[in-house]
């Protein structure tokens, strides 16, 4: 081909123009990047992506979600986090994830109840929960519960001395009925002797240790409730007499009687709690309200239960003192021992979940009425609640009495192919051609191309 200027000329603005459209190409594409993205997963199994479960959550959810980690500055902590809430801002642009170092902000951390580092305060709208395990299952089960619609009703019975859902005294329920409200409850409480009409959206009834006896009439209205079918909490304390102020019909109709005297556990010394009237919880049965359940509860003033549930009824105990333990009849003096022939041995039952099948709903799904009855009222109060993982039992407590614990099902993502098995020859045999037949086969190539390029 014959060079000349006009060839040269060509030549050189055919770069040019290459270079430009080159150049303009690549900015095009940069600018595409930040209004768009594209991920794909290449994993096994697609472990990196979020379950169908989880992602048509995220459709169905208006507004923005705020997660707060309680993180140190632990690299691996906050990696392990971010990685999490990524597969979530995918699906949901406006999700956001800040990270707060517990160890600056202590008095937000204790009254957030955070225990472990890394843990998420996951908020949507104006409703909070926490997350310790971090876990896709765990993550979207709290969104589904925060997202729930519809009012749900918690009921206090008021008007003899029960424990005042509002009031900051400490032995109310203040602190405990505002982490209720930041789950999305509507806290009420109700006068039967001013109302005797329960508020028909009643989702959850609570007794609250009444210090005076009820009326005959509203023990009447509350055990219709319960032959109803409703929902209800009763935290018992231990009494002055045998009345139980008057709720002896309820406990007849529940299958519930009560241990005489007061719960001694000595296990609680070993704490350093020199109170001998607190009980400890350090075991608990399988069930839905103490799934996972690894903490420690303490119990001030208890007494144990006697459980035999009516026809019809499943009981299943889910709180236990300690063997250790026992129901002191004598008086409590600061030289407490056990009387094997007075006092009633333990382990003691403390709380008591009841079940009943009842008929369908409207859409064919099966109902159960569900009541739980501890021995003590004071591991909610605001003198106790921050007392090992009071607060988590009690918040699981309404979140199963109000069926908040149905979960979705997310099964673990699990790679087909990451464990290479090799037999001890297999290893040597790779080891010696990575060592000596690969090194010495690029060496005698390149022995062999400069051999061939020396002759021409």
């Amino acid at each position: 081909m014959l060079v000349t200027s006009k060839t040269r000329t060509y030549t050189r603005l055919q770069s040019v123009v290459f270079t430009l459209l080159f150049l303009a190409i690549v900015g095009v594409l940069a600018y595409l990047s930040t209004r768009y993205s594209i991920t794909a997963d290449w994993t096994a199994n697609n472990r990196n992506t979020l379950s169908e479960a989880s992602s048509e959550l995220l459709k169905q959810l208006d507004g923005p979600i705020t997660i707060t980690s309680y993180a140190t500055e632990d690299e691996s902590v906050r990696r392990a986090v971010s990685e999490l809430v990524d597969r979530y801002r995918r699906y949901k642009t406006d999700l956001t994830l800040r990270f707060v170092n517990p160890d600056l902000e202590p008095e937000t951390v204790r009254a957030l109840g955070i225990r472990v580092n890394g843990e998420l305060r996951v908020e949507y709208q104006k409703r909070e929960e926490n997350l310790q395990n971090l876990s896709e299952q765990g993550l979207t089960n709290i969104l589904q519960r925060l997202a729930r619609s519809g009012e749900r009703w918690l009921v206090f019975i008021e008007g003899h001395g029960e424990r005042k859902p509002q009031s900051v005294a400490n032995h109310d329920l203040g602190q405990w009925s505002q982490q209720l409200t930041a789950k999305g409850f509507k806290v009420q409480t109700h006068n039967l002797a001013q109302n005797p009409q329960l508020p028909e959206n009643t989702q959850v009834l609570i007794l609250a240790g009444p210090q005076t006896n009820l009326l005959p009439g509203e023990v009447a209205m509350i055990t219709q409730y319960v032959a109803g079918g409703g929902n209800l909490l009763w935290l018992t304390d231990p009494p002055e007499d045998k009345n139980h102020y008057g709720l002896v019909p309820l406990a007849t109709q529940l299958g519930i009687d009560f241990e005489p005297g007061m719960v001694v556990d000595p296990t609680t010394q070993v704490l350093g709690i020199s109170d001998p009237r607190f009980a400890l919880v350090a075991d608990y049965p399988g069930h839905a309200i103490t799934r996972n359940f690894d903490a420690l509860t303490l119990f001030p003033q208890s007494h144990g239960l006697i459980i035999t549930p009516p026809d019809g009824w499943q009981a299943h105990v889910i709180l236990q003192t300690e063997k250790r333990s026992w129901s002191e009849l004598g008086d409590m003096s600061d030289s407490i021992q056990f009387d094997a022939a007075n006092d009633i041995p333990g382990p003691l039952t403390l709380g008591v979940a009841l079940t009943r099948p009842l008929s369908v709903d409207d859409t064919g799904a099966p109902q159960e009425q569900r009541i739980v009855v501890t021995g003590d009222g004071d591991f909610l109060s605001n003198a106790y609640l921050g007392n090992g993982a009071n607060l988590l039992l009690g918040m699981n407590m309404i979140n199963w009495l109000a069926n908040d614990d149905q979960l979705i099902n997310i099964p673990v993502k699990t790679a087909t192919d990451r464990n290479l098995q090799l037999s001890s020859l297999a290893q040597g045999m790779i080891g010696f051609g990575f060592l000596f037949v690969l090194p010495l086969l690029l060496a005698s190539s390149g022995f062999l191309i400069w051999w061939k390029r020396r002759k021409r």
